[in-house]
């Protein structure tokens, strides 16, 4: 192997060390005491009954978004402030600043031809890892712990910044 190659890859191997640390959760507020109960006044009966209303039948919405068809070019709906919290903690130590041929944020020079092959393709990328002719990524941006939804709010969140 040669030293260049050597260079760049022992680099890349301590930048992408430094991208998997993980900051601690913040801790949640502790909950409010209850409040206490509070007797309300007893309305006299009613003199007449009153007809109940027929019962009518409702359709609860859908609780999950409809899935999007394959190569779809439409990000997925996800939290913004999700996707750009996780790429600041994780993916911009690299995407920043172009390691390993890494897009930066806003190239849309860089970023649309990657746009066009598909929002799953980046995904996938994203998550399982890639090697191309311009760099490579590694599973998960080099941080493990980051869950599927958590990649791809980042993602979604790149994608936005380069439109």
């Amino acid at each position: 192997m040669k030293i260049p190659h050597l260079l760049l890859a022992s680099s890349l191997a301590v930048l992408l060390a430094a991208c998997s640390k993980e900051e601690p959760a913040p801790r949640p507020a502790p909950a409010a005491p209850p409040a206490p109960a509070v007797s309300a006044p007893v309305a006299p009966p009613v003199a007449e009954p009153v007809a109940a209303a027929p019962a009518q039948a409702t359709e609860a919405p859908s609780a999950a978004p409809a899935a999007l068809p394959a190569g779809s070019q439409e990000p997925r709906a996800s939290d913004p402030a999700l996707g750009k919290s996780v790429y600041g903690r994780n993916c911009a130590v690299c995407h920043s600043a172009g390691v390993a041929g890494s897009p930066k944020p806003g190239d849309k020079a860089e970023w649309g031809p990657r746009i066009a092959q598909g929002v799953d393709v980046l995904y996938e990328h994203a998550i399982k890892g890639f090697t191309g002719k311009k760099g490579m990524m590694p599973p998960r941006g080099g941080a493990g712990s980051l869950s599927d939804d958590e990649v791809r709010a980042a993602v979604d969140y790149l994608v936005s910044e380069a439109q």
